[in-house]
């Protein structure tokens, strides 16, 4: 890990995030005041950058790759419950707030990196700066809502319905995200996702 604004990379990883969903909106005064707490973190497909229950908590500014966040039982079941990648965030906020361990884990799918800071200096940000954290709460509550509509739409529609609301809102991640991840997230076997695929049902909804 290495501090934002010691990274040799630091004026492409400035543009960056400056297209984030969150931060693209930060005036220069104050990015410049973020960016000496970001560090910047490398993990593996597969790494744990969150677990559920953790009371440490972080918060993540996807630069590269994509990330997941899961949900599992105490049997080992996890449903995905959505994808995050490049310009894009994902938070423990709600259970940092409500002091209440995070209820969820977050892993990389692929290769990531991510600009990241304690939730604690994160939030100490946020209240010396209103505008950005009512956009930021704003994304948090946005997230929230698309979550609980995914889980809704689990149990409302049949397999090549769940396959055609995912294209329909995330046409960038099917190719991206493996078939496994995506089949768990939809809640389908990789067989039934795959069979989907070469009925041709999959190409005719990216066709529309």
């Amino acid at each position: 890990m290495t501090l934002l604004i010691s990274h040799p990379q630091r004026d492409a990883i400035r543009a960056q995030l400056a297209r984030n969903i969150v931060l693209r909106t930060l005036k220069p005064r104050a990015f410049a005041e973020l960016e000496k707490q970001l560090v910047i973190a490398e993990y593996k497909k597969g790494d744990l950058l969150l677990g559920q229950g953790d009371h440490n908590m972080e918060q993540y500014f996807v630069l590269d790759g994509i990330l997941k966040r899961v949900v599992s039982n105490q049997e080992g079941k996890e449903m995905i419950l959505r994808f995050s990648k490049e310009d894009d965030m994902d938070t423990s906020y709600a259970a940092y707030r409500l002091r209440t361990p995070a209820p969820y884990s977050i892993r990389a799918v692929t290769k990531v990196r991510v600009a990241q800071l304690s939730m604690d200096l994160w939030g100490e940000f946020l209240e010396h700066h209103p505008s950005i954290k009512g956009d930021f709460e704003y994304e948090v509550m946005h997230l929230m809502s698309e979550v609980m509509a995914h889980t809704i739409t689990l149990h409302l529609l049949d397999a090549a319905g769940r396959v055609q609301r995912f294209l329909r809102k995330h046409p960038d991640l099917y190719e991206r995200v493996p078939m496994k991840e995506l089949a768990s997230h939809l809640n389908l076997s990789a067989e039934t996702l795959s069979r989907l695929k070469q009925k041709g049902k999959v190409q005719a909804i990216l066709a529309r």
